[in-house]
């Protein structure tokens, strides 16, 4: 609590999320380029990669909110210019234009907001049980009801646990247009068997082992919130003198 209420001490941990954030998003975009040279436009993903690259630097010199929500925000524009190119099957139905929410307004934003809550929903569970309290954020200001701290949390995972799920769904064909419905007010909605589908993917992706890039341990994928909450325990309570993100290689 007292960190998150000075803006000083709360920067040098929303830097390192959205460090986190953008380094994933550029590790995905090369890694696009690795697996799919020639079906891919190269050029273009390694211009968008290269810019990432420099709002990276931006972002590590950031003294204030506002100069981080901008690189931030430049980032994310960056990052999702490029995402539709990872969209390698079924494009006449799954394409990425721009992310938009509340509601969605096409079958791929549908599946990112959908995992995003997930997502979310994993991280405040691991923040609650390493003590910490999941609606008090650094990057996300407190907003009644909002759970901020997991959404500060999440920014570094979204890249690679979500996005890069979502395109595995679209790209091994697990899911299909015939499961989305468009409503009235252009809202699209999944139905619910594709909903099944896709939490029972998500479940098994968790058990998917990785090694952990900090702690060079092998977890389940379904493990690192808890180990990054873990981490972040450590820092505040000083056993770390730095919140080391999740930088995926």
């Amino acid at each position: 609590y007292a960190i998150a209420s000075c803006d000083e001490n709360s920067i040098l941990l929303a830097r390192n999320f959205i460090l986190g954030k953008v380094y994933n998003a550029k590790w995905s975009i090369e890694r696009t380029i690795r697996d799919y040279p020639l079906r891919v436009d190269a050029q273009r993903l390694k211009e968008a990669s290269s810019r990432l690259t420099d709002l990276l630097n931006c972002i590590r010199q950031s003294v204030d909110f506002e100069q981080l929500r901008g690189f931030e925000g430049k980032a994310a524009g960056e990052y999702f210019r490029v995402f539709d190119d990872f969209i390698l099957q079924q494009k006449r139905d799954f394409y990425f234009k721009e992310r938009n929410k509340r509601p969605p307004l096409d079958n791929v934003n549908a599946l990112l907001s959908f995992c995003y809550t997930l997502l979310a929903n994993d991280v405040a569970s691991a923040l609650e049980a390493v003590g910490l309290d999941s609606y008090v954020g650094f990057f996300h200001r407190d907003r009644p009801g909002r759970i901020s701290l997991a959404l500060d949390l999440m920014e570094e995972l979204r890249p690679i646990y979500a996005d890069r799920f979502v395109i595995s769904l679209i790209n091994k064909r697990m899911v299909s247009s015939s499961g989305f419905t468009q409503k009235e007010n252009g809202a699209v909605v999944m139905d619910d068997a594709t909903r099944k589908t896709v939490l029972n993917a998500w479940q098994e992706r968790k058990q998917e082992e990785i090694t952990h890039p900090f702690l060079s341990e092998k977890i389940q994928w379904g493990l690192v919130p808890h180990a990054q909450a873990m981490l972040l325990a450590r820092h505040i309570r000083g056993d770390l003198d730095e919140y080391p993100p999740f930088l995926w290689k």
